[in-house]
């Protein structure tokens, strides 16, 4: 009887406890309290609003605060650090640390560009046989070096080309030595030991190994700095086409490029920009990082990148600031010429780390929708603009569906371009 008392009690406990919290769920006023942040970022001049009131600012030099109805719109004043605290009728207080960033001006980009990098190595895409006199054989596969390996090193010398590679093969094959071979696989450095082979009736020796020096490819300028020169674009990694895993740059190059010709996206197909380099090769800057969110580097002192609708720097947001609604994309779809084109951001999501799907977007303006059948290849970097300032970039298209992709936030970029190296930490606090 006893343990049936038990029971029941525990029983109606788990009840009131349900009830409570389904209450607690549905009350208005506490799910906009448990939504209040516990630090926020603004930019001098910036604004960011909270769907909640009875707020006090420890000082107001940083920080103004305006009450709208139930809202309150908090706007950076000056440079620095305060606090607010919240104090929601009997509710239990909050604070919030608020960070007042300087404004941050780029310029926004939308240019279509060539780019040419260099890797660290020479980069390994395959493996093939050779038919030697002994059967056919790949000697890289058989030292047990795999597709993706980096070879950054042939008996103590660097390797850069392919040209460094064949010339020490060669060496060893005629002198009938092995090749001590260092690789990188990931972060993990190998070294093992090759011994080149000579195919029937051929007169070159060789590993086994299909190899590549170089990636190139198109895409579009996010934006640049005009006083350091420094520099964004793509919005995304550039990974090799046959090992799909990331090109490690030991340097590049950045060119100038027309867009020629437009393959439409359709469900399931990705189109894409078809574009040519500039026939002088003019070579725009130079690229030293490719990371998970783009390619970075400086321009050249004498180059000028044409875009008649947005010339002058722009003001960039918070991941934050970022609203679902109208916006636009710089882009070029015939030619030099950057156009502006209607997109609508349908989701915004803040983050407390570096990525590349930050914001879904869908383009609304028909004039695209009719040349390109959406987002297509070539479009990545592709500044996005809300109102008066710089939110983000095209990143990615949705396979089954063209109209719509992701889109990165700018701040994340400007981060890995060096222009602000405080803005991921504080971001990070913030979200």
């Amino acid at each position: 009887m006893k343990r049936l008392k038990k029971e029941g009690v525990r029983y109606v406990i788990g009840v009131l406890f349900v009830v409570c919290l389904l209450f607690l769920g549905f009350n208005q006023q506490f799910k906009q309290f448990i939504e209040i942040p516990t630090s926020m970022v603004l930019f001098e001049g910036s604004e960011e609003v909270i769907e909640a009131s009875g707020f006090v600012i420890d000082d107001s030099s940083h920080v103004q605060m305006d009450q709208v109805e139930s809202q309150t719109i908090f706007q950076g004043i000056k440079t620095g650090k305060t606090n607010v605290t919240v104090q929601h009728g009997n509710w239990p207080t909050k604070k919030i640390d608020v960070s007042v960033l300087p404004e941050i001006k780029v310029v926004p980009g939308g240019q279509s560009i060539g780019v040419k990098l260099n890797t660290e190595g020479v980069l390994v895409v395959g493996h093939h046989k050779i038919d030697t006199k002994a059967g056919q054989k790949s000697p890289g596969e058989f030292a047990g070096i795999e597709v993706g390996d980096m070879i950054t090193d042939i008996n103590g010398e660097k390797m850069h080309t392919m040209s460094e590679v064949s010339r020490l093969v060669q060496l060893a094959g005629e002198e009938n030595e092995n090749l001590k071979v260092k690789v990188l696989r990931g972060e993990k450095e190998i070294t093992t030991v090759l011994t080149p082979e000579k195919a029937k009736g051929d007169h070159l020796y060789r590993l086994g190994l299909y190899i590549r020096d170089s990636a190139a490819g198109v895409g579009t300028m996010t934006f640049y700095d005009p006083g350091s020169k420094r520099y964004g674009a793509l919005g995304h990694v550039i990974s090799d086409i046959d090992t799909k895993k990331p090109v490690s740059v030991l340097n590049g190059q950045l060119l100038r490029s027309s867009v020629t010709s437009i393959s439409r996206g359709l469900n399931g197909e990705p189109g894409e920009k078809l574009a040519s380099i500039s026939k002088d090769r003019e070579i725009l800057g130079t690229i030293n990082k490719n990371s998970s969110l783009g390619i970075y580097g400086t321009l050249n002192d004498k180059i000028e990148l044409k875009n008649k609708a947005f010339d002058q720097p722009m003001p960039i947001s918070t991941s934050a600031e970022v609203k679902k609604g109208p916006a636009k994309i710089l882009t070029v779809v015939d030619g030099e010429e950057v156009e502006q084109f209607d997109i609508e951001i349908v989701s915004n999501t803040p983050q407390d780390r570096p990525a590349t799907k930050g914001m879904v977007i869908k383009v609304t303006d028909e004039r695209l929708l009719d040349k390109t059948g959406g987002i297509v290849q070539g479009m990545s970097g592709s500044p996005i603009i809300q109102g008066d300032k710089i939110v983000g970039a095209v990143t990615h298209v949705f396979v089954n569906d063209p109209t719509s992709g992701y889109g990165c936030h700018i701040s994340w970029m400007l981060e890995e371009s060096g222009i602000h190296t405080g803005l991921i930490k504080h971001q990070a606090k913030a979200s």
